[in-house]
């Protein structure tokens, strides 16, 4: 028996429940929380969609999907048959207000079951133009009237532009309460993100020397080597900047660049990263070209097998201007980061498939050392590796053993998958049993989303009214553009790419 407090009674359910998301995450997510007896005393789940099935049929399908993506596949103990008892499935028509009844129906029977009102989660694994309309069904049933135990899940992306996500945002607080609101970004959930907090907070070690006076540049590389897998028509509407930095990368910049936090309250963190966003110098229309860097791969080679270029993908215009890649140059105009350049790059198509936090050193004083032990000295680094490895570097300077004075890079490494058995939970677990508990802390807050929209709006417009002339400029399988090297170049930089640590 584990020795954890489990959250209250919860009832989920998982509009789209018959779709992809669900399959290939969420379920796999509930199912290893059950085994890990993390899960409620009482709960249930209730799938919601259009498509036709059985209370068994469903469950079927489910079980197929864990054995599929799940990190540990149905486990032969008995665990998913009784995990299946507490799935059920909704046939409904989300457009049709009156079929709503059956839901607040289910929440009645339920509470009579449990004997207690219980968590009552609305999990919104549907498509984005689809949430505001259910928010709205929703919004009137007397279930949703509990701020405290009522939650609604809302997954990204978040609006398509500021506008949009303020008209969300507005729409969703009419009907709930900011504190009933959960904004989901999955890299949030990942360990190595969450490790941030206790690399920099717990440690005596990084703190003092985390600041403009000892740190040179942080550079933050999200990449990938698929192209838009089938997802044209989504991405058309959507772009490297729009589906990577205004998310994913700008919260792995709060979470470096922040202010340390009085406590681990869920608006404390979240203050202390808005105030990072608020702190991000806005580029102005006219300077983008200097900041900002887009790029579009072309059709070639990728380990060994030809693929076809972003324009030649499934759904995508024959003349289409979308970014796959995107390079930003940022500053925080605080004390702590004064002058300090936050690189930012991910892409399609590229070299490697790995996201990874480069924290560079300011170079150390050579006066004490003879020349020759100055030519193989690097500054100090420190990596955080978040995907696919999941480690922590620190590169530092050692002698080599010998008669003269030859200093050499070496790294200090911890590495998850070493430290530990290798079957951390995955990003959904985290954050789905956060839902449960009631925990707000990794989930975006309305004026983070806002704010992270105000950054990168002047780089959409200038990029929507000045359309490039040179696309596709990069190839499959290089690390993106040539404009994004020279954007990193002129400051007498270059982009950090590491060797994988676990060799296969």
């Amino acid at each position: 028996m584990q020795n954890h407090k489990r959250p209250p009674a919860s009832l989920l359910f998982i509009f789209g429940g018959s779709g992809d998301l669900n399959f290939r995450k969420l379920s796999p997510a509930l199912y290893n929380l059950f085994i890990d007896e993390w899960m409620p005393e009482k709960f249930d789940i209730v799938g919601i969609g259009r498509t036709a099935f059985t209370d068994d049929a469903y469950r079927a399908k489910l079980l197929d999907g864990i054995n599929q993506f799940s990190r540990r596949k149905e486990e032969k103990n008995g665990k998913w048959v009784a995990f299946s008892q507490h799935i059920s499935y909704l046939q409904m028509d989300a457009e049709n207000e009156e079929e709503y009844k059956n839901i607040a129906e289910i929440v009645k029977t339920k509470e009579q079951q449990y004997g207690e009102h219980p968590n009552v989660i609305f999990y919104m694994a549907v498509a984005p133009q689809l949430v505001p309309d259910i928010a709205k069904k929703l919004g009137p049933l007397n279930i949703c009237a509990d701020t405290k135990c009522t939650r609604i899940v809302v997954e990204k992306p978040f609006g398509h532009d500021l506008q949009s996500a303020h008209e969300l945002n507005k729409l969703l607080m009419s009907m709930f309460d900011e504190e009933q609101i959960y904004r989901i970004d999955h890299y949030l959930g990942k360990e190595t993100v969450q490790n941030i907090l206790a690399l920099r907070f717990a440690n005596a070690l990084f703190e003092p020397i985390w600041n403009r006076n000892y740190i040179d540049h942080v550079q933050i590389t999200a990449a990938e080597t698929v192209g838009v897998e089938g997802r044209g028509g989504y991405y058309e509407t959507s772009g490297a900047l729009r589906d990577m930095v205004q998310n994913h990368i700008l919260q792995l910049v709060c979470m470096i660049g922040m202010e340390t936090p009085v406590s681990f309250d869920a608006n404390e963190i979240r203050n202390k990263k808005v105030d990072v966003l608020n702190a991000i110098r806005k580029i102005s229309s006219e300077e983008v070209h200097s900041y900002a860097v887009r790029g579009q791969y072309s059709d070639g080679w990728m380990k060994g097998e030809k693929v076809p270029g972003y324009r030649q993908e499934k759904s995508v215009s024959a003349d289409s201007n979308i970014d796959t890649f995107a390079a930003v140059k940022f500053y925080i105009d605080n004390w702590r980061w004064q002058d300090v350049p936050f690189y930012v790059r991910t892409g399609k198509r590229l070299h490697d498939k790995t996201t990874i936090i480069n924290i560079q050193f300011k170079p150390a004083p050579h006066y004490a050392f003879p020349a020759e032990a100055a030519e193989t000295w690097r500054p100090n680094r420190l990596t955080i590796s978040v995907q696919p490895e999941m480690d922590i570097r620190l590169r530092f300077q050692a002698k080599r053993p010998g008669q003269s004075m030859t200093l050499n890079p070496v790294d200090m490494i911890f590495s998850y998958k070493d430290a530990y058995d290798g079957n951390e939970p995955e990003a959904y677990e985290t954050l789905l049993l956060d839902v449960m508990e009631g925990n707000a802390t990794l989930f975006m807050r309305s004026d983070q989303v806002e704010a992270a929209w105000k950054i990168i709006m002047p780089i959409l417009d200038a990029w929507e009214s000045r359309p490039p002339v040179d696309f596709p400029n990069y190839a499959p399988d290089s690390w993106g553009p040539e404009d994004a090297e020279a954007l990193i170049a002129r400051d007498g930089k270059n982009w950090i790419t590491l060797p994988p640590l676990h060799q296969e």
